[in-house]
C-alpha cells in the first residue's frame, strides 16, 4: 500500500512510518495540515493516517472535509488522544473511515490498515459501465458508443459516468451539484442544463435512440426507452 502519514509529534510519527515500512509499504509523510493536504489532493494514496491535533491548534478534521468536499474518497484512519465517545462520533461523522485512540499498538494500527483496504476492494467501483451500446472505460477515459469513439471534456465525463452509475434512475440537479459540481456552482445556475445540452448532443447525436431523457422539474435519466 502507498500510505500518507500526517502527524506532528515526531515520536509518534516515527513509529508508524518505521511500522508500516517494515510491513512492506511505501509511507510518505508531513508534519503539518498544509504539507497534509497538499500531499493528499496532488498524490495518489491507498489509505490516510492522520492525526487530530495539529500544529498550530489546526484540528485534522478540517483536512478530512476539505478533501471529502472534492470527492476524494481515499480511506481516512484518524488517530486522537480525544477518546471519548463524542469524539470519535465527530470524526466519523466528519468523514473519517476508522479512529484510533493514542496511545495504540502498532498491530492493532497495522489490522484496522488492512481491514480499510479490504472494504475499498470489496466496494471499489467498475471500471467499464456499460448502458445499451454506450460503453465508458474510467481507467482508459474513454467513451464510445455504437463502437465510434466520443470525445468529452472533463467535466462531461464526470457528468456521464454519474449518470451511467445511476442507470435508469432519476438524478436530480441536487444530486448532480453535491457529486458533479461539488457545490462550486450556485444551485440556481443553468450549468447543468449546458452541459448535458452538450453530453446530450454528442451522446445522442447521429439518429441514434437517445439515451439522456429529462425528467420534467426532476432531473435526468439515462437509459433506453422513455
Amino acid at each position: 500500500m502507498k500510505i500518507l502519514v500526517v502527524e506532528d509529534n515526531e515520536r509518534v510519527a516515527q513509529f508508524v512510518c518505521k511500522g508500516l515500512r517494515e510491513s512492506g509499504h511505501t509511507v510518505d509523510h508531513a508534519a503539518t495540515a498544509r504539507d497534509g493536504l497538499f500531499l493528499a489532493t496532488t498524490g495518489a494514496y491507498d489509505v490516510i493516517v492522520l492525526d487530530r491535533m495539529l500544529p498550530e491548534g489546526v484540528d485534522g478534521l478540517s483536512i478530512v472535509h476539505a478533501l471529502r468536499k472534492t470527492g476524494n474518497k481515499t480511506p481516512i484512519l484518524i488517530l486522537s488522544a480525544l477518546a471519548e465517545v463524542d469524539d470519535r462520533i465527530r470524526g466519523l461523522r466528519a468523514g473519517g473511515d476508522d479512529y484510533l485512540t493514542k496511545p495504540f499498538a502498532f498491530g492493532e494500527l497495522a489490522a484496522r490498515l488492512d481491514a480499510l483496504m479490504r472494504r475499498r476492494q470489496e466496494i471499489a467501483p467498475l471500471a467499464t459501465l456499460e448502458v445499451a451500446d454506450l460503453r465508458l472505460d474510467t481507467a482508459e477515459r474513454k467513451v464510445t458508443r455504437s463502437g465510434k469513439p466520443i470525445d468529452l471534456l472533463p467535466r462531461e465525463f464526470k457528468l456521464l459516468e454519474y449518470l451511467m452509475r445511476h442507470a435508469g434512475r432519476v438524478v436530480t440537479r441536487t444530486m448532480l451539484l453535491e457529486n458533479v459540481w461539488e457545490y462550486h456552482y450556485d444551485r440556481q445556475t443553468n450549468a447543468i442544463d449546458v452541459h448535458i445540452s452538450k453530453l446530450r448532443r454528442k451522446i445522442d447525436g447521429d439518429s441514434l435512440p437517445p439515451l439522456i431523457h429529462t425528467v420534467r422539474g426532476v432531473g435526468y435519466r439515462l437509459g433506453a426507452g422513455d
